[in-house]
């Protein structure tokens, strides 16, 4: 395995994990909940404050009753009273079980309600694919033609829009705190997800699943933009051309932000979950099956677009294949940005 993308120095800053990833803005109050940006999150924020209040409610209710009984019955100053013989009421047990059972089939069919429309997309929703792997996610669009986004979710306002997600390696989590939305994204499998955004902005996508050492990282955001302009956005992110003015090297930059790689490569030699892009070009290398082969242009391509090929000997296969992500200038440049670390 060589790299999962490559990295410059110029690049390295914006294909770190960002440091603020589009984090809602907090109130200053510890007791308000993160700002809702979609319909789903409005509607569970709602049942989640009732069952807080119907909690404070019970709560001040018990510790009342029991304040009052200490106080009713504490010891005399002239000695224990005898009280009169007890028996069970049979009214009063009924009333105290029948009002929490009213609350709990209460909360049990408004918590069902909200998740049966959670996972039942509507049929006009958009579709995006979505894959996880160590440790960065890849957002398709079956719309777009040829675009393949690293860590960056473009959504219109007041469109549904239905994820298909699958992964390539462990089980990782799909996370966007400010949806209130979180699924399980395995290998071998699709899982689905639809959300309808409400409020234009950035916020922070995550994994919340440990898949590794770099878990952390694995970190993006979610460009929530007005329904007239998604189009014109959209397109503007997916296109990844080489500039007139631009060198093979700064446009091999460019890509390598796209792909987002810095979990597992760096350039200053540190080794990570691949070898490190420093002195990498021209250099042998040993293979897991023992033989050796020199890192030269054939080897990097063939290194991106079949990983499995050939696999640096101390490193596991890890990497996914990125043919179909990255044309023939693509991969150019990346050829080029790499021979030019040294």
């Amino acid at each position: 395995m060589l790299f999962s993308l490559l990295i410059a120095p110029a690049a390295a800053e914006a294909a770190l994990p960002p440091s603020n990833p589009g984090t809602p803005p907090m109130s200053d109050s510890p007791w308000s909940l993160l700002p809702a940006a979609s319909a789903n999150a409005e509607a569970l924020d709602t049942l989640y404050i009732f069952f807080w209040v119907l909690c404070g409610i019970a709560f001040v209710g018990m510790i009342g009753v029991q304040a009052y009984f200490m106080w009713k019955y504490k010891k005399p100053a002239h000695g224990h009273a005898k009280t009169s013989p007890l028996t069970h009421n049979g009214k009063l047990e009924f009333i105290w079980s029948a009002i929490p059972t009213f609350f709990f089939v209460i909360l049990f069919a408004w918590g069902e309600i909200e998740y049966m429309k959670q996972v039942t997309p509507p049929p006009d929703a958009m579709d995006v694919r979505v894959t996880g792997q160590k440790w960065s996610w890849t957002i398709e669009y079956p719309e777009v033609k040829g675009c393949s986004l690293t860590n960056d979710l473009y959504v219109p306002v007041g469109k549904p829009m239905r994820l298909t997600m699958t992964s390539v390696d462990v089980i990782h989590s799909f996370y966007l705190p400010a949806f209130r939305l979180k699924k399980d994204v395995v290998p071998g499998r699709y899982t689905v997800l639809w959300f309808e955004a409400t409020k234009p902005g950035l916020y922070p996508l995550m994994c919340t699943e440990y898949c590794g050492d770099e878990h952390s990282s694995m970190v993006g955001r979610v460009h929530v933009v007005p329904q007239e302009e998604y189009d014109a956005v959209l397109a503007k992110a997916c296109e990844l051309k080489q500039g007139d003015a631009e060198s093979a090297e700064d446009f091999g930059a460019r890509v390598v932000t796209r792909g987002g790689c810095a979990s597992c490569h760096t350039t200053d030699g540190t080794v990570k979950t691949g070898p490190s892009f420093k002195g990498l070009f021209g250099k042998s290398e040993t293979l897991a099956d023992g033989s050796t082969v020199t890192v030269d242009e054939n080897y990097i391509r063939e290194s991106i677009l079949e990983p499995n090929a050939k696999i640096v000997s101390g490193f596991s296969l890890q990497m996914p294949s990125f043919a179909g992500r990255f044309d023939d200038k693509q991969i150019a440049a990346l050829i080029a940005y790499i021979k030019a670390q040294k």
